[in-house]
């Protein structure tokens, strides 16, 4: 089945061609659109301050960095981790303006933009002139926010998880029904009994009685018609 890797970044700002840096990374792999419990997640010491309002949206501080590797440490691991395969992303535009800008400032290519899948876009497709952030669709699709006080990567990339998984068709959509890749895909059987003992249901005369009373309103019900009348 298709792997798909789904993530989040976190930074000192809204623009890396103003010297905003990445401060979080993190990613789920998705096999048939669906968690399977694989992740990668890193903080990142982003080499500058963070400006009091991004603090105030993802909750970091510098200090909360201090110690932690820098991207050129962490760039080999992220791209192993999430390979050749798409990328999914809520607004990915942002998300990869961000690690392309980090790429190159440590010399590695870009991320081609043809492996980006945007949820808001999808989202906007859907529900058109909406709300359609990820706080509007975690709502939208009664999709649990109590741990949600600020924009922690990992946290909104298991939530947007949730709403890809809604969004391309709820959970049966990432049942493995024996698809292109046979007989290695997972597979939804019935696990229940071999065989099943029926169970014949008899009405007893009251039931029978109302029956009879009902269907003699009925013009000509087929009820009271003889088997040559039917045929």
């Amino acid at each position: 089945m298709k792997r798909t890797v789904l993530f989040d970044t976190e930074t000192t700002g809204l623009d890396p061609a103003t010297g905003d840096r990445v401060i979080e990374i993190a990613a789920l792999e998705l096999i048939g659109d669906l968690p399977t419990g694989k992740a990668y997640h890193v903080l990142i010491d982003p080499e500058r301050d963070i400006p009091e309002e991004a603090s105030r949206v993802h909750g970091f501080t510098l200090a909360d960095l201090e110690g932690k590797p820098k991207f050129a440490e962490i760039a080999d691991g992220f791209l192993e981790f999430i390979g050749n395969d798409d990328l999914i992303a809520h607004n990915a535009s942002f998300d990869f303006g961000f690690i392309n800008a980090e790429l190159g400032r440590v010399g590695k290519p870009p991320l081609d933009p043809a492996r980006k899948i945007d949820t808001l876009e999808l989202a906007r497709e859907r529900f058109p002139g909406m709300p359609n952030s990820l706080d509007a669709l975690c709502r939208r699709y009664g999709i649990d926010l109590s741990e949600r006080t600020t924009h922690n990567a990992l946290l909104d990339c298991k939530l947007l998880a949730d709403v890809y998984v809604e969004l391309m068709g709820g959970r049966q959509h990432g049942l493995g029904l024996g698809g292109e890749d046979g007989d290695d895909a997972p597979v939804a059987r019935y696990t229940g009994p071999k065989t099943r003992t029926p169970v014949l249901i008899v009405p007893d005369e009251t039931t029978l009685a109302d029956h009879t009373a009902f269907i003699e309103k009925m013009p000509d019900p087929v009820w009271l018609m003889d088997s040559k009348t039917r045929s």
